[in-house]
């Protein structure tokens, strides 16, 4: 383990911070470990401001090497290249606590790097990330008003337990990550299976109390240091400028963001600013004329309009009280041919979301770098496009926002998928974000679940999603002296406003959550209050979307793929693949369907096909392949071989009898070859099978049943006749060529969940 200089231990935890050898040119630095799971973190601000500079730019990064794992990463270059999901999701999970704890006014551009230098493969080193992030801050001169301690809280059994390895969290009814000060929650975000209120509320109390060892060595390992926090030029709007503006337009500015709809809002005080714009420079002229002070205070004025008639009034933008959900509208089936879609509308806020069903070989499999699961046969993606705001931009590939957004989606409704004993598919969501004022994730979780339903699907509940929002005023101590919780927030309520509580779940409980706060803080009632706010909001939303879709319809959408499972002997699942892989594909060629072996040796196979009748001839030929040739049956074979006393028939792949020649005619045979050519198709029965597994073939008697003659046991007297039928093609040969010959598709490679 690397030496520092400084060493904390967290109580009780087994986690260690430590400081003051690596990275010293960086503001603060610190090692995070948990049993063999390092993660260095290192903190950094620049000295000076941007020209023209007037936001935050907070960057968090986190990265994961392969050699943590010792091992290589993939690819030509064998580097690792753009961050994988799982290095963003945790890069945010990061970010959205610490923001809200820099000074106001502080824009100096902080970023944030860690990066794994050894995992065990069995703790999640995201909880370390955080942890890090906070004491690399609290270790530097960089002003943060922390320290913040995060955990994951598991529920095993009915007793919760901290920071579960990866196999208890697979066991876990509760995967909840919790980052808090020590008084109060800051963000939190996972999911659960339908847990109730009550008992999710417990949750977040015993992890508070479980932050605070973890903030306690925060502080002692900052005293340590010793490092004091450096000035920093804080950046504000000027009071002269503000006092202007604020006469210029505040009556014109307050009947502007009171327009009904989102772009009228905008669109008037663009027109405000403009005057104001005028007015600025003709009273200051063009040279002192600063249009970011303009912004700023336009900034300033809004949020004290929304904020003051929410707090004042009750009143907010849109006319709805403080309880109220927008408008809602559900449409389930909008698409032709997709196995699954759906149209849901809240107010502005609209989302297409379109569901696929494949094959075992079509999960999402991932490099495991940290453990956890290897493959995903539940996905759902978010796109949300420019055009749903109003607005041109650069188009590239999903970023964090849509890459948490869609994260967010997929664990609320992960827990009403069924298994995969039940359901073998690989269901895969697209949400498409078409108009957007506020919490489109939420929009995709309900718009997911009608897609759901609309392939018949057959989910164990109905899932729906809402957010809640909070405006607050605060006494000359600080404390909040006065709240109001919020339903279902727009997107200026969200930008203006204190607090995006997102919570999903059926009536019976919650399934999936997250927290983000532009407050210091959360007090725990009014957490409480919001997630009560929130389950009424969420069931009057599952109410209008049963009224369009009450339930799973009963039959797959013609489209999607027909399923068939089928349990073979272990033993027989190399005859069923054949040498090279040979009898599969040419199965898969002469049928069209796909088909997937389970490689736990179980001797599960599943056959899937778009069309009934690919279906039962996939389902045929696997039969055939693993038969075994049995006493009384009658077979279409193929000679293989050719003796004096009789020929060899293959009546299944790889599995053959003996015709001896008394038995290939209702009469003397004098040559094999007068009956039987080499490749050359015959009807046989078998007749007998010895105690060495050799088996004896008729062509004699299938040909007299086939012809529905009596069989008599005795040789007929030789004749003329070559007794030989017309040798027709094999069944799967027909009209294709041979099913053994060359091209068709391989045979996807399959891994198991995790």
């Amino acid at each position: 383990m690397l030496k520092q200089a400084h060493e904390v231990n967290v109580d009780g935890m087994g986690i260690t911070l430590s400081t003051g050898t690596i990275a010293r040119q960086a503001n603060g630095s610190v090692i995070v470990s948990l049993g063999e799971t390092t993660v260095f973190v290192a903190a950094t601000a620049a000295n000076t401001l941007r020209k023209g500079q007037d936001f935050f730019p907070l960057q968090v990064d986190y990265r994961e090497k392969f050699s943590a794992a010792g091992r290589f990463p993939g690819g030509y270059f064998k580097r690792e290249g753009r961050p994988s999901d799982k290095e963003i999701l945790t890069s945010r999970l990061c970010d959205r606590p610490l923001r809200p704890l820099f000074p106001k006014g502080f824009v100096n551009e902080v970023q944030v790097v860690g990066m794994l230098l050894t995992t065990d493969l069995n703790q999640d080193p995201d909880i370390l990330m955080i942890n890090g992030a906070s004491a690399a801050l609290m270790v530097s001169d960089i002003p943060w008003n922390g320290p913040v301690g995060g955990v994951r809280i598991a529920e095993l059994d009915g007793v919760f337990v901290t920071n579960p390895t990866h196999e208890q969290l697979f066991e876990s009814t509760l995967d909840l990550i919790y980052v808090g000060t020590e008084s109060e929650m800051l963000m939190i975000e996972g999911s659960a299976e339908q847990i109730s209120e009550e008992r999710f509320i417990e949750a977040l109390d015993f992890a508070q109390a479980e932050v605070i060892k973890l903030t306690s060595a925060q502080k002692e390992l900052a005293a340590k240091c010793g490092v004091e926090k450096r000035e920093f030029e804080l950046q504000d709007c000027d009071p002269e400028i503000l006092e202007f503006v604020k006469e210029h337009v505040h009556e014109d500015l307050g009947q502007a963001v009171f327009k009904s709809q989102k772009l009228d809002r905008e669109r008037a005080v663009e027109d405000l600013k403009k005057q104001t714009e005028d007015a600025l420079i003709e009273k200051f002229g063009e040279e002192k004329y600063d249009p970011d002070q303009l912004r700023m205070a336009f900034e300033s004025l809004q949020e004290d309009l929304y904020r003051e008639n929410i707090l004042q009034h009750g009143k907010r933008v849109d006319g709805r009280g403080s309880a109220d959900l927008r408008q809602i509208t559900c449409q389930a089936g909008i698409l032709p041919r997709v196995h699954g879609s759906s149209l849901f509308q809240r107010g502005e806020t609209q989302s297409i979301v379109i569901c696929t069903l494949g094959t075992v070989s079509d999960n999402q499999e991932s490099d495991g770098l940290t453990g956890g699961p290897r493959s995903k046969s539940f996905i759902l993606h978010y796109n949300f496009p420019h055009y749903s705001v109003g607005e041109t931009g650069r188009i590239s590939g999903p970023g964090r926002r849509e890459v948490g957004h869609g994260a967010l989606a997929e664990r609320s409704l992960l827990p009403i998928i069924p298994g995969e004993e039940e359901f073998p598919y690989t269901i895969r969501l697209v949400s498409e974000i078409m108009e957007s004022n506020g919490s489109t994730s939420m929009a995709s979780v309900s718009g997911g679940c009608l897609a759901l339903m609309d392939a018949g699907i057959p989910i164990t509940g109905v899932v729906a999603g809402i957010s809640a929002g909070l405006v607050t005023e605060r006494d000359s101590t600080g404390a909040i002296s006065k709240h109001v919780v919020l339903t279902d927030i727009i997107g200026s309520e969200d930008h203006f406003g204190d607090m995006d509580f997102k919570i999903s779940g059926t009536r019976e409980g919650i399934t999936g959550f997250q927290l983000d706060l532009k407050i210091p803080g959360l007090p725990a009632e009014i957490a409480k209050e919001a997630i009560s706010r929130n389950k009424e909001a969420r069931c009057a939303i599952i109410d209008i979307m049963e009224e369009e879709i009450a339930a799973p319809r009963q039959e797959l959408n013609p489209f999607a793929p027909r399923i068939h499972k089928l349990q073979i002997d272990p033993d027989k699942i190399g005859a069923l693949i054949g040498p090279g892989g040979k009898t599969i594909r040419r199965i898969t060629e002469v049928s069209g369907a796909e088909i997937d072996i389970n490689e736990d040796n179980s001797g599960k196979v599943l056959i899937y096909a778009t069309s009934k009748d690919a279906l039962q001839r996939a389902i045929e030929e696997v039969e055939i392949a693993i038969g075994d040739i049995e006493v009384g049956k009658t077979y279409r074979g193929i000679v293989r071989g050719i003796k004096e006393f009789g020929c060899f028939v293959e009546c299944l792949p790889g599995k053959e009898g003996l015709v001896h020649v008394s038995e290939l005619a209702d009469f003397r045979v004098t040559q094999v070859e007068d009956i039987a050519e080499m490749g050359g198709e015959m009807w046989v029965k078998c007749i007998g099978i010895d105690d060495k597994g050799r088996v004896r073939l008729s062509r004699r008697i299938a040909m007299a049943e086939k012809e529905g003659r009596q069989v008599e046991e005795r040789e007929r007297p030789s004749g003329n006749q070559s007794g030989g039928e017309r040798r027709p093609r094999r069944r799967d040969d027909q009209d294709r060529g041979r099913g053994n010959g060359p091209g068709g598709r391989n045979r996807n490679d399959r891994r198991n969940n995790s």
